[in-house]
């Protein structure tokens, strides 16, 4: 999505409004697949403070990824504020106060990049199908929401095998 500032870069004060889509495919993110079901909205606006234009908007939509213990899908709703500084590249080296400002070309701002990084940055963690999951068996794989599967899960670390052996014969007796 992109938006023509033209209008504003010489005027401070003045504004202009966003209200679109942006449409993000697919993101990966630490292993972690997240799509979306639809393109995400953007509503906001981008105005000239004088030094800078600021980027103020506001992003929703659904997404798309696995649960963190069952692996099953997991549909979430994206949420999330965006407030980004923005100026012309103008081919100079940003100083130590203007590392924070996003550079952008011509006379359109490019929002779909800033968009994924904020959206990257604004993940909630890990997203479970239920608060209750239990995740899949660590023996057999089998999602453990669906009923049991019958493996025996008791691990015994090998070096201690013989130990349980042991106990396990003195409680039978």
């Amino acid at each position: 999505m992109k938006i023509d500032v033209s209008s504003i870069l010489k005027i401070t004060g003045a504004r202009v409004e966003i209200d679109g889509k942006v449409d993000l495919k697919d993101a990966d993110f630490l292993g972690e697949s997240y799509k979306f079901e639809e393109p995400l909205t953007v509503s906001g606006e981008i105005y000239n403070n004088g030094q800078t234009l600021t980027l103020e908007a506001h992003v929703t939509g659904k997404m798309i990824t696995e649960c963190a213990r069952c692996l099953s899908e997991v549909h979430a709703d994206v949420d999330f504020n965006v407030e980004e500084y923005l100026a012309r590249d103008d081919g100079r080296e940003a100083r130590g106060d203007e590392e924070d400002i996003i550079l952008f070309d011509g006379h359109e701002v490019e929002l779909d990049d800033i968009v994924r990084d904020r959206f990257l940055m604004n993940l909630s963690g890990r997203y479970l199908c239920r608060d209750d999951c239990k995740g899949l068996c660590p023996v057999c794989g089998h999602n453990l929401n669906e009923g049991d599967c019958g493996c025996n899960r008791e691990y015994i670390d090998p070096r201690w095998q013989a130990l349980a052996d042991i106990m396990k014969g003195q409680t039978e007796e």
